[in-house]
């Protein structure tokens, strides 16, 4: 009898088994048939067996993998292969062959300067923020993303590279030929302004988390020493970088919390913090913003707005208020994907908007003088100022 029942548990328990496996492929099936995954198959196999050259079924999973990321419409998710994938660990590196530009791509999917570097091929050239980069060597940069952008435009130094430029604002087109050097990118730079002694000035050209925030540390370290008693916080053409980064750099001058509110795809928040208890800054501050400044820059000025821990001096900022992740997917191939957006401390979203300064000055081109920076020292002045007839 206990023969017949174990026996019979047996045959249930295959059964159960052979039950689960057909369902399985069942439920398999019909998802494919709903989700339209037979054409994605059927391509394949008519590719494999009907297309005039042989193809490796790598090269087809690269194609398809490829076409999945362009299928979001989605200019800031892309698709890594091992070049892109190199270069983008070039850009985090900070170190390269190049002409000194940050690119981006605006709204309308067109290649655009964010800001050239101060001291490089592009900057000597004329390039401004804003400036579209139409051709690459007499390719055209439409539906190019900026990791293949870079690819191009980086290389040995001394090698040439033409650029055709559209500048909007001016209705026209030129073409500029640059000669490659080698780029390395500084994170943070500061000085005790000439002309007014108690004044500081540190520019922030970029955001990375290996350099900027020990950088800063310390060039606060010598304004400290030098007795300033106002500073200029100049991100002017910052085109952003590591998101960390700009929270731990927000913390050296917010009066309060939070930097920034990060927004994931089911409508959760994330409310980030510097690590850093209470602000090292504690003297009167204006920040210098324009059109290229953008993404996690945005962060920082958006947090000092909000909080009313300084003055924002300049013109409307970039507006990118994404966030991209990148996902290695081995191989030394990966995929960045926009996986959150992000809100200033009182959710205020910037995308596609920016960033409206406190203080609107527009930088002429016809003159040499920084007017920007002169009306912050101005905006500093009057702030130092009040607060010695409060005292």
């Amino acid at each position: 009898m206990d023969r017949l029942k174990i026996r019979g548990f047996r045959i249930t328990a295959v059964v159960l088994i052979i039950l689960l496996i057909v369902g399985a492929v069942g439920g398999l099936f019909y998802w494919a048939h709903k989700n339209n995954v037979k054409k994605l198959i059927s391509t394949y196999f008519l590719i494999k067996s009907q297309y005039l050259d042989e193809v490796s079924t790598a090269t087809l999973v690269d194609g398809a993998v490829k076409g999945m990321v362009e299928a979001l419409d989605d200019p800031y998710s892309v698709y890594l292969d091992q070049e892109a994938f190199k270069e983008l660990n070039l850009q985090i590196e900070g170190t390269f062959g190049g002409i000194g530009v940050e690119i981006d791509v605006d709204q309308d999917k067109q290649l655009v300067v964010v800001s050239p570097l101060p001291g490089t091929p592009a900057a000597r050239a004329g390039i401004k923020s804003g400036d579209v980069i139409a051709k690459i060597n007499d390719q055209e940069t439409t539906n190019m993303t900026t990791i293949q952008a870079a690819a191009v435009l980086r290389g040995k130094p001394g090698t040439n590279v033409s650029l055709e430029i559209m500048r909007k604002e001016e209705n026209r087109t030129f073409t500029v030929r640059l000669t490659r050097e080698q780029i390395a990118v500084p994170s943070v730079s500061g000085k005790m302004l000439e002309d007014n002694p108690d004044i500081g000035y540190l520019r922030v050209l970029h955001f990375n988390r290996s350099s900027t925030n020990a950088q800063l540390y310390e060039e606060l370290g010598k304004l400290e020493e030098s007795q300033y008693s106002g500073l200029v916080l100049d991100l002017r053409g910052n085109p952003g970088g590591d998101l960390q980064a700009a929270v731990e750099v927000a913390g050296y001058f917010l009066k309060r919390g939070p930097v920034v509110r990060i927004v994931h795809r089911e409508g959760e928040e994330d409310v980030l913090h510097p690590t850093r208890v209470g602000p090292v800054v504690k003297v009167p501050l204006v920040v210098l913003i324009d059109g290229g400044s953008a993404s996690a820059s945005e962060i920082v000025a958006g947090a000092i707005k909000d909080t009313e821990s300084g003055v924002l001096v300049g013109t409307r900022t970039f507006g990118k208020g994404l966030v991209q992740t990148v996902f290695n997917l081995g191989s030394r191939e990966g995929v960045k994907l926009t996986t959150n957006k992000y809100l200033t401390p009182d959710r205020h979203d910037i995308h596609k908007k920016g960033i409206e300064p406190d203080v609107i000055i527009n930088q002429p081109e016809d003159t040499d003088k920084d007017l920007q920076l002169e009306k912050a020292v101005e905006v500093l002045e009057k702030q130092l100022q009040r607060d010695k007839k409060a005292a």
